[in-house]
């Protein structure tokens, strides 16, 4: 994300050089602007104002560069302003954020947009590359609000399952939300996990499983 700063100073150079040592950045990382330009003369009444931006990231591999570019073309299209975060994930992958003013129309009803576009994004950049890289695309954090969700409504389920000694059926999910489902209770001891039915109407059911009965001693007859 793009970095600004403002900073004044007695010159012009004083004010760059302030800004460079709270950003931590060389004089050709940045790109500065002078807001406004001292008055000459006894009474000069302000110093003048930078704002500096880095320049885009020279160092930017192919595929961040190449994911930024076709967000921000899909993004002006949908008539949206955000700011785009790529950095790398811990199993190897590629993380994408998504900040702004307009995340509800990026993320859709329980995300269905948000996954439209991830799954658009994974398809432009592994489109012909001989090396698959998955490609998560968040917005403001939904994705993990949106597990710890689903984790309590998979305990909120599980605990009806055991009260009512039934299965539960949820309601249709995709297969990253059935996940989350079956993850949170794989060790919920007193129900067992399953999915059923096609896509798009594929869900998770939360079935009862009866503990086992404890063996009984053996009695024994005495002579």
């Amino acid at each position: 994300m793009i970095k600004y700063l403002e900073k004044s100073g007695r010159t012009e150079d004083d004010a760059i050089r302030a800004a460079l040592e709270e950003l931590g950045m060389d004089r050709d990382d940045v790109s500065v602007e002078i807001l406004e330009r001292a008055k000459s003369g006894p009474k000069a009444p302000k110093a003048p104002k930078v704002q500096k931006a880095p320049a885009a990231p020279v160092d930017e591999c192919e595929e961040y560069a190449q994911i930024r570019s076709f967000l921000s073309g899909l993004l002006e299209r949908m008539n949206v302003q955000a700011d785009i975060e790529i950095g790398p994930r811990d199993n190897g992958g590629i993380n994408v954020n998504l900040t702004g003013d307009s995340m509800g129309a990026i993320i859709g009803r329980r995300g269905e947009t948000l996954d439209a576009i991830q799954h658009l994004t994974n398809y432009v950049v592994n489109r012909g590359s001989d090396k698959r890289m998955h490609i998560s695309v968040d917005a403001e954090a939904y994705r993990a609000k949106r597990e710890e969700s689903l984790t309590k409504l998979a305990e909120k389920m599980a605990e009806k399952a055991i009260k009512y000694k039934r299965s539960m059926a949820l309601e249709p999910m995709n297969s990253y939300e059935r996940h989350v489902i079956h993850t949170a209770l794989q060790n919920y001891e007193g129900v067992t996990t399953s999915s059923t039915g096609v896509e798009p109407n594929r869900r998770v059911v939360v079935s009862y499983v009866k503990p086992e009965q404890p063996n009984k001693p053996q009695s024994r007859e005495w002579a």
